[in-house]
């Protein structure tokens, strides 16, 4: 008999995580904890990410990746005092924890769903401003707190992979859209260039998963033409191999700028 390994999705209740749920369950045992799960089922159950007791409660110990997709709704790029307080406790506090937790039960692997937030300084409507694509070793420069943030964590993972066994991936996610991508596409322009299609954001998780790398910062983005980030280190790194690529009429950047 097989035994299929063990992800655990915390704030898998959204987009992202119906899709990561609804495929890689087709190859892993793959369990859901989010806030918004109103009845427990065997694939399902409530945990509220910010309370470390209740979270380390919940995670199972033989839990072989965590995929980390926390989030909340953020408006503005500098936010009163209650909103910088419930962003600081789900996209830092509750990070932190789970990297503290699955150290303590010596689970392998976190992923961590980051952002091309982190760089948005150098992206203007899905066009990089660098004249070139934006790579992972360009100075992170986000233009709000939700960037700011998840930079930070990004950076926690780093001093975990460091000082533990722990092996840490940052995705920075491209656009995902909630509904059917081919409408979205006729409809946002941005999104011919920055979308991760819904096979390629499987292709991109399962790769990662799979990928023997301590630490590591990509871009999660199919291959479109004109996109504004650089996937070239996942290729490498992870075994990333995008299936879907959005034809524009417009020249490519040269990358070797």
């Amino acid at each position: 008999m097989i035994t299929l390994k063990k992800i655990t999705i915390i704030g898998g209740s959204g987009t992202v995580g119906d899709i990561l749920f609804e495929r890689l369950q087709n190859n892993y045992d793959v369990l859901v904890l989010d806030k918004n799960i109103k009845n427990n089922t065997s694939t399902h159950r409530y945990v509220d990410a910010t309370d470390f007791k209740q979270l380390a409660s919940e995670m199972p110990k033989d839990t072989d990746v965590i995929i980390n997709l926390l989030r909340i709704d953020t408006a503005h790029a500098i936010e009163p005092e209650e909103v910088f307080d419930q962003m600081t406790d789900v996209f830092f506090k509750a990070t932190y924890y789970i990297m503290l937790i699955a150290t303590k039960y010596k689970i392998p692997k976190v992923i961590f769903a980051s952002s091309n937030h982190v760089t948005d300084y150098y992206e203007e409507n899905g066009h990089s401003k660098l004249e070139r694509e934006i790579t992972t070793k360009d100075y992170p420069y986000p233009k709000g707190l939700y960037g700011v943030l998840k930079i930070a964590s990004e950076q926690a993972g780093f001093i975990f992979s460091l000082h533990s066994d722990l092996s840490i991936i940052n995705i920075r996610i491209g656009s995902v859209p909630e509904k059917n991508e081919e409408d979205a596409l006729k409809h946002d322009d941005r999104l011919t260039r920055t979308l991760l299609s819904r096979e390629d954001l499987v292709e991109f998780f399962s790769a990662a998963i799979e990928a023997k790398v301590k630490f590591g910062t990509y871009y999660g983005v199919s291959n479109n033409n004109n996109k504004p980030w650089d996937i070239s280190n996942a290729i490498e790194d992870l075994g990333y191999a995008p299936k879907r690529i959005h034809a524009e009429t417009h020249p490519t950047y040269d990358n070797t700028l």
